[in-house]
């Protein structure tokens, strides 16, 4: 007969995020810092827990004062250890919850500060299949989540197995036969328990990437209120949250069904543990002479204990379903940075600044190709011009200049140095970059503009406004350079967000410039005076320009016409007019356009 293979015993160490490698890192690596902490409020705990098992044991003493020994005195002054003990347990409890919500804080400061900086380590492309509310989501639930096991376990640790060890101490020694029958339900407890596990961790992590899914069409509502409005979408933007939070709505009933299940379980093994002990008890008062005092010291500890009992017996449901927040969020900051530090690589030392890219290939996606054996120079202090159809590789090559993403093949140099070997924050330092689409922070004006540069004056930050032709605008608002520009610049035009962001270049002093586009999406009136901003910020700087309005680049060093990922053609302005080619076609395709059908002809000089 053949024996059939075994099935590989799964180990528990397989899943480095499983419950019990989770936990024992989080522990390890989070919670041991704070030792010193946590041990002060263990000693609370542990004093809390003997002021509760004190009071409970003193109240069956005071009754044995008052119906066997009819001790006035006796039953005083034992109450005034009652109010004694009870406000030692109040300081104490009060004590070790402030230290907990202290190490609580640091913790979850910590790892919202960890997630942070991970994504900032992350490159481009890495968000590009990704929305942000997921990381909203990651920061702040996921980063509750990790707390929340914390505190979980020191209390079940600290507060709830000291105050049920002291607890039953007390049982014990009031008689340990109604210890026994009072203990008998925890077996049946625990498997009932056991079966809710796995269902609950499934809820969990429905929870919350149904959270993560309300706040992503939250903030693309908000973020895109303007087209919301334009097209009418609010009816269709209110399905798809009500959608939303229609499923959230029911994972979360779920949740409580599934979580609670238990308790009436739990009730009702309580109850067969109370009737039994309330049974045996009274039979030993009555009829083997027990005192009274004994039967009410063992119950009040034995309903006291009820409490610590049953949020223990829960820990591994209420554990199972915050270790999937810690999951979310480490799964993050654990994976490997896709644009890791490199500031040990040299800096980048320039003398011309001059820009070479050598048969360089590039795809975002295998065998898709966008740039082919692309070679060119940008000549030092000169403006190289990019134009062509959209799609042709031509934002690739600025994107691949600022190494956003990394060089497949080929090589791209500066002063004959391979930007891949040198350090990103030295390439980026010495690249000053405005694109179509400009991104304002929700600061000031000023603020704004002074991203440019760390540490910029105010005279710094006047100079580069007036270089870019956006100081008279600025002045004309009550605050200055102190007005609020809103969530992404929404308050300003889009001219006016343009100059901003020239004036940031312009004060980053940066000898390579790089221009997406900028006046793409201006009116006349705005393109000239952001035209006008951009020839100061390009004088005497290498500049590489992207521009679909050729009028704005036929005084350009060089104008490269880029389609298909490849150099189709190369020259001056009126040289390529003159060739009658693919840079022709497009001046005259845009004159027509523009109402200037006989502008320029081909061969004609502009």
């Amino acid at each position: 007969m053949t024996e059939l293979p075994s099935k590989p015993t799964r180990k528990i160490t397989d899943d480095p995020y499983g419950a019990a490698i989770l936990i024992r890192r989080l522990v390890m690596e989070q919670g041991f810092v704070y030792w010193r902490r946590y041990l002060t409020a263990f000693a609370l705990m542990g004093v809390s827990a003997g002021a509760t098992a004190g009071s409970a044991y003193i109240l069956g003493q005071v009754i044995n004062q008052a119906y066997i020994d009819k001790n006035v005195v006796g039953i005083a002054i034992l109450s005034g250890v009652t109010v004694v003990l009870l406000f030692i347990k109040g300081l104490a409890t009060y004590g070790h919850t402030v230290i907990l919500s202290k190490i609580s804080n640091a913790i979850l400061a910590n790892n919202q500060r960890r997630l942070f900086a991970k994504l900032m380590s992350e490159s481009i492309g890495f968000y590009s299949a990704r929305h942000s509310s997921e990381f909203l989501a990651r920061m702040t639930s996921g980063a509750k989540s990790i707390t929340d096991v914390l505190t979980l376990l020191i209390n079940a640790v600290g507060r709830d197995v000291l105050l049920l060890v002291s607890l039953i101490f007390v049982m014990v020694t009031q008689d340990p036969v109604l210890s026994f029958i009072g203990l008998v339900v925890v077996p049946p407890a625990m498997l009932i328990l056991r079966k809710l596990i796995k269902r609950i961790k499934g809820l969990a992590h429905n929870q919350f990437t149904g959270s993560a899914d309300i706040m992503e069409t939250m903030q693309e509502s908000l973020q895109g209120i303007r087209t919301v409005k334009a097209f009418t979408l609010e009816a269709t933007m209110q399905r798809r949250i009500d959608e939303n939070i229609a499923v959230v709505e029911k994972n979360a009933n779920k949740m409580a069904r599934v979580s609670n299940r238990s308790n009436p379980l739990m009730e009702m093994l309580g109850g067969f543990a109370v009737a039994g002990c309330l049974l045996y008890g009274g039979y030993s008062v009555v009829a083997l002479g027990a005192t009274p005092g004994q039967f009410f010291s063992f119950m009040t500890a034995f309903l006291l204990a009820t409490e610590p009992a049953k949020r223990l017996a829960r820990l591994n449901i209420d554990l199972n379903s915050q270790l999937v927040g810690a999951r979310m969020l480490l799964e993050i900051v654990d994976s490997p940075a896709s644009e890791p530090a490199d500031n040990d690589k040299p800096a980048l030392k320039l003398s011309n600044a001059r820009v070479e890219f050598r048969d360089v290939n590039f795809a975002y996606r295998p065998d898709e190709p966008v740039l082919k054996a692309m070679s060119f120079i940008a000549e030092p202090g000169k403006t190289t011009a990019l134009v062509g159809p959209s799609g042709g590789g031509k934002s690739t090559v600025l994107a691949l200049l600022l190494r956003l993403y990394e060089v497949k093949q080929g090589e791209i140099l500066i002063d004959g140095q391979n930007i891949s070997a040198v350090s990103r924050h030295s390439l980026r330092t010495q690249t000053g970059y405005v694109g179509q689409d400009v991104y304002l922070f929700r600061d000031t004006i000023g603020a704004n503009i002074a991203f440019g540069k760390e540490g910029a004056t105010q005279d710094e930050i006047v100079a580069a406004a007036k270089a870019a032709c956006a100081h008279d605008f600025i002045m004309g608002f009550p605050l200055g350079y102190d007005t609020p520009v809103g969530e992404h610049g929404t308050q300003l035009s889009g001219g006016q967000r343009q100059r901003i962001a020239v004036a940031r270049a312009l004060l980053k002093n940066a000898p390579i410039i790089l221009l997406d586009e900028a006046t793409a999406a201006l009116d006349s009136e705005s393109e000239k005076a952001v035209q006008e901003a951009i020839e100061h910020l390009c004088q005497n700087r290498t500049t590489i320009v992207i521009a679909h309005r050729l009028h704005t680049i036929m005084h350009a060093d060089a104008i490269l016409v880029v389609e298909g990922g490849e150099i189709v053609e190369r020259g001056l302005h009126d040289d390529l007019l003159r060739r009658g080619g693919r840079y022709a076609s497009f001046f005259r395709l845009q004159q027509r356009d523009a109402g200037h059908p006989g502008l320029a002809p081909v061969g004609a000089t502009a």
